[in-house]
């Protein structure tokens, strides 16, 4: 399915201000930024923009301020520093984003240059998409140009407020997300097994849904793991659990066997007493968890049980970790799970969010076919639901 918005390729950039929304939303430490993925993956955007002489104007949100003002350990300052050190380009900031200090950097940009604007949301406006907002963001720019996947499911004063003063358009980043991730659903090269954790099944039933309709193999690992178990009869001590939600697992585990699809659940767990980094694991199988005990991770056998399953695919979907791979005792299943799809003969797309870090933890990110910058974004487009961000663009 190819992706049907008009993209910076159709665009007349040259001379011209480009507004540009990016997603810089990096994580930062000592006002270091500690990874650089976001940044890296708008750089193809912002060079073929300098290469065709546009003046480009870089905006994005980092963290969450609370909207009163400027707070420096939110600042975008170090990831206009990443871009400047990663591309080699002279990249200018300004302290000021709806302000006069804003508009003057704008109007002395010549072209080839760069300008990051200071965080979006440290006006509240930003998120209750203000058109007040849109249209001081759109008076900087003759075009707007959409490069933030992350932030494209939010209907947001950055991310569709200029598309309404301004011709817009996607970026190439936009672009190969969209068509990645709309294309593994589509016609998907089979078996197609997908893996999905995390702690809640409340927060991934559309996209759980959807892949019993799409997927040949659906592998369950995490806290939502435990809802199922409920739906089967299981006890499951003192897991992370939804009672409210063990219905519609049941349901779940129901339509996917009169499809034909095959859910893996974990056949054995690692439990603790208490959740902390100083736990102690112990296993046990999943219809024997002790009353005092929480689940922690998957267990060994499991390990081997899903890495056999994702050792014959030929595309694998992964969003979610199997446990909680934070704590090193507990992250081997998640790690188990990252290396069987590193090794399989597959196209391997991750879905965004704690795969994304799992990935960069367990040091296989070049294994992967994608990896996505959206976490809710991602999750958002494989439910089949419309991005804001992308339905404001124009249409090829």
């Amino acid at each position: 399915m190819a992706f049907t918005k008009k993209t910076v390729r159709d665009a007349d950039v040259e001379g011209k201000r480009v507004l540009m929304r990016v997603d810089f939303n990096v994580p930062l430490k000592d006002g270091v930024v500690t990874d650089d993925t976001r940044v890296r993956a708008a750089i193809p955007t912002i060079k073929y923009l300098k290469e065709h002489n546009a003046k480009i104007i870089l905006m994005s949100h980092l963290g969450r301020p609370d909207g009163t003002g400027f707070q420096p350990e939110l600042s975008l300052r170090p990831a206009a520093e990443k871009l400047a050190e990663l591309t080699g380009f002279d990249v200018k900031f300004v302290e000021d984003t709806y302000g006069e200090k804003a508009k003057e950097a704008v109007d002395a940009l010549q072209p080839g240059d760069i300008l990051v604007l200071e965080n979006v949301r440290f006006d509240k406006r930003e998120k209750k998409n203000d058109p007040e907002i849109a249209k001081t963001l759109a008076s900087y720019g003759d075009i707007f140009v959409l490069d933030a996947f992350g932030t494209a499911h939010r209907a947001q004063g950055s991310v569709v407020g200029p598309a309404a003063y301004l011709p817009a358009y996607a970026g190439f980043l936009l672009e190969k997300e969209v068509d990645t991730l709309t294309s593994i659903f589509a016609d998907p090269e089979r078996p197609f097994v997908a893996i999905v954790g995390g702690s809640k099944v409340s927060s991934k039933i559309g996209v759980l849904d959807h892949l019993i309709d799409s997927a040949d193999t659906l592998i369950i690992g995490g806290g939502m793991a435990y809802t199922f178990f409920m739906a089967k009869g299981y006890t499951v001590g003192t897991s992370l659990k939804e009672e409210d939600w063990v219905e519609r697992a049941g349901e779940m585990l129901k339509k996917a066997e009169a499809k034909g699809v095959k859910i893996l659940l974990p056949v054995d767990n690692v439990v603790a007493d208490h959740f902390g980094e100083d736990a102690k694991g112990e296993v046990v199988e999943s219809d024997k968890i002790p009353d005092d005990r929480m689940g922690m991770d998957i267990g060994p056998k499991t390990r081997e049980l899903y890495a056999e399953a994702i050792k014959g695919a030929k595309t694998v979907f992964w969003n979610g970790p199997m446990g909680v791979f934070e704590f090193d005792n507990f992250a081997h299943g998640t790690e188990a799970v990252c290396r069987a799809v590193a090794d399989a003969d597959c196209t391997s797309i991750i879905g965004g969010g704690d795969s994304v870090a799992a990935v960069n933890k367990f040091g296989l990110a070049d294994k992967m076919s994608w990896i996505s910058t959206g976490g809710g974004a991602s999750m958002e487009l494989v439910e089949g639901k419309a991005l804001p961000g992308v339905e404001a663009l124009l249409d090829a």
